[in-house]
């Protein structure tokens, strides 16, 4: 069955530039410059692969607007918010910990929240069913008071914070699927109950030091925020085994009425920045897995927000599988990667990964709905 699914995009996020870069590292001698690894390409190639196979078509486009500084402060610090005005002047920038931008870069990170939180307002007045906020820059390692790991802005956790503020949900759910962890989230909501933060992510790393198990969050929080931290080398049983142990438990406990997915891509296979083997049709899995519990507690309502992922020739055809599952359309494109990816050894669970992943079923077994 078809839905109406929602496509936050704008041609602008593609003109944000981290700087001169190779890879990830500032491209000083001896380092001959070449692109960061956050570069518009995969973005850029999975909207090319939306158009050129003609579901585009069946989308329905939501404009993207520029986040007020009211807004932003739901989340943010007024003083990293003037710390990233100033450095928006200047021809290079750092906003915090492997964060760097270039002039209008928060110009443009700005359009990128303020359109996470148009789709939002599309997703609950029912303009659409669910949505896709197809951004740059990325945004689920930023904190309240520091960027992180190429994000500005949380844009998911600015997209919750609306939701609660413009629209009274009550209980939001954030589940990370990028490789690496959702750290800007869990700081967010850290003592906050009424949004359960869940990251599966590769253990340790990155943010250094972030993602552990014990991580539960604080007085009224604790127990609202759940790890993952799953062993280099994954495949889609291990991340199918969590999902079935420990997300989707958690959220039958926690009711919620809006989902909110940063997902990255970077767990798939040949990722440069990740040691994951997913494949496109995991990310699918993932997606209906979530959009069932949407369905059954939140109406429906469900965003998905563009995180990571830097193959620019796998990225696309993992995002068009969610964009097929969002909106029940086959847009008749096999993804050319996936026979492969599928028959890689190591799928199976294995037992030091079921051993993280049953550690952390029973932290979720506490989750509670919130009064």
């Amino acid at each position: 069955m078809s839905r109406k699914t929602g496509l936050m995009w704008n041609e602008r996020f593609m003109w944000h530039e981290q700087g001169r870069y190779a890879g990830i590292l500032p491209a000083d001698y001896p380092l001959q410059p070449g692109r960061h690894h956050e570069n518009p390409e995969t973005k850029r190639r999975l909207k090319n692969l939306l158009d050129a196979s003609g579901l585009s078509e069946h989308l329905t486009p939501i404009k993207a607007r520029e986040i007020s500084r009211e807004e932003l402060l739901r989340v943010h610090t007024p003083a990293y918010l003037d710390k990233l005005e100033a450095g928006n002047l200047e021809a290079a920038a750092i906003a915090g910990f492997d964060a760097p931008y270039t002039r209008g870069s928060v110009d443009i990170a700005k359009l990128a929240a303020g359109g996470c939180l148009a789709a939002v307002d599309a997703i609950c007045s029912g303009q659409v069913d669910n949505a896709y906020a197809l951004t740059r820059p990325i945004g689920h390692h930023a904190e309240p008071d520091e960027g992180k790991g190429f994000c500005l802005f949380s844009n998911a956790s600015l997209a919750a914070r609306h939701a609660q503020a413009r629209h009274g949900i009550r209980r939001v759910a954030l589940i990370d699927l990028d490789v690496h962890h959702g750290n800007g989230a869990e700081r967010v909501f850290w003592r906050d109950p009424s949004v359960l933060t869940i990251s599966l992510h590769q253990d340790q790393w990155f943010p250094p030091d972030s993602g552990f198990l014990e991580d539960v969050g604080e007085g009224a929080g604790k127990g609202y925020n759940l790890n993952v931290p799953l062993p280099a080398g994954c495949g889609f049983g291990a991340y199918q085994a969590a999902f079935e142990r420990v997300v989707l438990p958690a959220l039958e406990r926690f009711e919620p009425e809006l989902v909110i997915v940063p997902c990255g891509y970077d767990a798939g296979a040949q990722d440069p920045l990740g040691r994951m083997i997913l494949h496109s049709e995991a990310f699918r899995w993932f997606i209906a897995r979530l959009r069932g519990i949407a369905e059954r507690f939140a109406g429906g309502r469900l965003l998905v927000t563009h995180e990571g992922g830097y193959n620019e020739f796998t990225i696309p055809f993992m995002g068009l599988a969610v964009f097929e599952e969002l909106s029940g359309i086959d847009s008749g494109v096999v993804d050319p990667h996936r026979d492969i990816f599928v028959a890689m050894k190591g799928h199976e669970l294995l037992p030091h990964q079921e051993a993280v992943i049953d550690a952390a079923a029973a932290l979720a077994r506490d989750i509670r709905k919130p009064e």
